[in-house]
């Protein structure tokens, strides 16, 4: 059914065609009658009344004129209304709601004339003498009945013309917005791949010159101490493939002549209580636990827990509501490193997680995906049961080669 719909709207002269077949129909059974000149009279006129019904959405100005001229041909000549007059309806609902200004207001007069022409020619075919004063009165109240029905469909086609220009500017808008969400979100992509770039040139500077101050140390022992040296120089592989790893993770991201900017140290994990810290002191209460064995961890994964744990805490501040709390829980295993963030408040709403779940400056749901493809990592984020919002990201601990 819902096809049939559609192609009934892509295709409205098959609608309008059957409309004008049907018209055609009760015309010539109401005239089934009539002979001679009078006959070939109606069948003329509906026959371009549909005509004219059928082009109508097609060339609304072509049918209103011309529905305009034949009525005042259809009164000159004395012909009497019958069913396809049903057509003048149409025809003055189609200037009003699809025509131009001018057809418009051509289908307002013949809306206006069309009681009083009707009373005209009814009267005239029946070869009445003038009616008297009170007679006038009821003529006058008889041509505004007859009129009414034309009205209403003038009134009905502005409001559909009315309605269709305020669609059209919802329409409009929408695209506006969905292009300027798209144009925000990839801003926002942008500015968070270059802030990555630049917390990895700190962590592939600080293996490279570990490199080097091993490489130097096992020259100047190499000599004396081969044991030292056979060592500094181990230290030198796993560097090196650890930095070799961040090097990769690097290749990719897209950075913009105006991005350089002052490479300074960045976080890590084990600057996280400091970090709650400070959003308790905001006033947001923070419970953390850690798990498992603790381990030292390559920098591109510290940094990536330290900036998802700030920026989820950042979101539940600012989407939480009033008296929320929020838990942070880091769990070590023996693979993969596991960090959970949840709220007991309200929770993004389905617009934010529709637009990637930004905050309008580029950190969100963006920023975290973005963070965690950098070191091979998997996110999950979504509402919590109950209420809440919860965000769950596990990070490799091993190093892909």
């Amino acid at each position: 059914m819902h096809r049939l719909y559609a192609w009934l709207r892509g295709h409205p002269m098959v609608v309008d065609g059957a409309w004008a077949a049907l018209v055609v129909f009760l015309s010539l059974v109401s005239n089934i009658s009539s002979e001679g000149w009078h006959r070939i009279g109606y069948l003329v006129i509906t026959g371009l009344i549909a005509g004219l019904m059928v082009i109508r959405r097609r060339w609304p100005e072509v049918a209103v004129a011309g529905g305009f001229a034949l009525g005042l041909l259809q009164c000159a000549a004395g012909i009497q209304p019958d069913a396809s007059s049903v057509g003048y309806l149409v025809f003055v609902y189609t200037g009003a709601a699809f025509a131009a200004q001018w057809a418009s207001r051509t289908a307002l007069v013949g809306a206006l004339l069309a009681g009083p022409l009707t009373v005209l020619l009814l009267h005239s075919a029946e070869g009445d003498n003038p009616p008297p004063a009170h007679g006038w009165l009821q003529q006058v109240f008889v041509a505004g009945l007859l009129s009414t029905p034309f009205i209403l469909c003038w009134a009905w086609g502005r409001l559909t013309r009315v309605r269709g220009a305020y669609l059209t500017e919802l329409e409009d808008r929408a695209r506006r917005l969905e292009r300027e969400r798209d144009a925000q979100a990839k801003v926002a992509v942008a500015a968070e791949r270059a802030r990555i770039a630049r917390e990895l040139h700190d962590v592939v500077a600080h293996n490279v010159s570990v490199m080097i101050v091993q490489a130097d140390g096992a020259a100047y022992v190499m000599d004396n101490s081969p044991a030292q040296a056979k060592e500094a120089l181990g230290t030198i592989a796993s560097t090196g493939r650890q930095a070799l790893v961040e090097m990769r993770r690097l290749l990719g991201v897209l950075r913009t002549a105006d991005t350089a900017e002052e490479y300074v140290p960045q976080p890590s994990v084990e600057e996280l209580p400091e970090l709650l810290e400070q959003v308790r002191t905001a006033g947001l209460p923070v419970e953390f636990s850690t798990s498992g064995t603790p381990c030292e961890l390559p920098r591109g994964v510290e940094l990536t827990v330290y900036r998802i744990v700030q920026e989820a805490l950042t979101n539940v501040r600012k989407h939480g509501g009033p008296n929320v709390s929020a838990r942070v829980a880091v769990d070590f295993g023996d693979r993969d490193l596991n960090v959970l963030i949840e709220d007991d408040g309200r929770g993004s709403t389905d617009e934010q997680l529709a637009n990637g779940g930004t905050d309008g400056l580029g950190h969100g749901l963006i920023g975290m995906r973005e963070r965690i493809g950098m070191v091979s990592g998997s996110l999950d984020a979504g509402p919590r049961p109950g209420g809440g919002f919860r965000i769950r990201a596990v990070l490799p601990l091993k190093a892909s080669r």
